[in-house]
């Protein structure tokens, strides 16, 4: 069975979605009621598909000690895939500048790169699993969504060439602050949007991604966005992830059945 994921307001009741959770061995658990947070739509991904309990248990370490963040997660908000100002602080508003904020409000849901089966950038995620390999010299995210694409994390200790390609996902070193893991990236290109409702970004974008495994079966996103070339000063979103246990990603590819784009009219919006 195929999965297609052009926008959520179709994808999020397409066939292969509801397949995916229901073969996971944790969907018998009892939902928990505080998994996602609140959103105003009942066609959200959040409401549509709650998300069973965090796994329990201690955090788990390498034998050096350190976190080990490896695993397949899924996103357990959707601060990271519909607005990114659901990961603010409560009274915090997004600082954009006049011409972004026009940007954004001309935006078209047809138009979201993502809906067209193009990378989703940094910090934004579709909201499928994906999976943290850890190597001695690197980190590897691996995207079962959209182009089932992937990034690489530099972890051994170089610096971001001076003048990087543009690239969807960037260039990325990291490192082990105590328990957080750590990663810096710059060098994007300003194609993609943030969310569905189309913050925009330019080529000046630099992100610091802070992962904090808080138990088992829990990761928490901190990522502090800085752009002044869209933004008045840099600011902080948080995610979260709940742990999948025995499942492994899925062959997906985005352009070979998507049959949601031409279906989107109207503003870019959450769904």
């Amino acid at each position: 069975m195929k999965k297609h994921y052009g926008s959520l307001i179709s994808a999020v009741v397409a066939a292969g979605v509801i397949w995916l959770w229901t073969q996971s061995p944790s969907v018998a658990q009892a939902p928990s009621k505080s998994a996602a947070l609140p959103s105003g739509n009942a066609n959200s991904f959040a409401n549509l598909n709650p998300l069973p309990a965090a796994p329990a248990g201690p955090t788990p370490r390498l034998p050096d000690g350190k976190v080990d963040f490896s695993g397949i997660w899924r996103p357990a908000d959707v601060s990271l895939i519909e607005d990114i100002s659901l990961g603010l602080k409560a009274g915090e508003t997004i600082p954009l500048k006049s011409g972004a904020e026009k940007m954004m409000k001309a935006r078209l849901s047809k138009d979201d790169p993502e809906a067209n089966c193009l990378p989703t950038g940094v910090p934004r995620l579709a909201p499928y699993p994906w999976r943290i390999v850890e190597t001695p010299t690197h980190m590897f995210f691996l995207f079962e969504g959209n182009i089932h694409s992937y990034r690489q994390i530099f972890m051994d200790g170089r610096a971001h060439p001076p003048d990087p390609d543009p690239t969807w996902y960037g260039h990325s070193f990291g490192r082990k602050d105590g328990d957080t893991l750590v990663i810096d990236t710059v060098g994007f290109n300003d194609k993609f949007w943030f969310d569905f409702v189309g913050h925009p970004h330019t080529e000046q974008l630099h992100t610091v991604e802070r992962y904090s495994r808080t138990g088992f079966g829990t990761l928490v996103e901190q990522v502090t966005i800085d752009d002044p070339g869209a933004y008045t000063r840099p600011f902080t979103v948080t995610g979260s992830h709940r742990l999948l246990l025995n499942d492994e990603l899925m062959e997906y590819v985005c352009q070979e059945n998507e049959k949601d784009v031409k279906h989107l009219s109207g503003p870019a919006t959450r769904p």
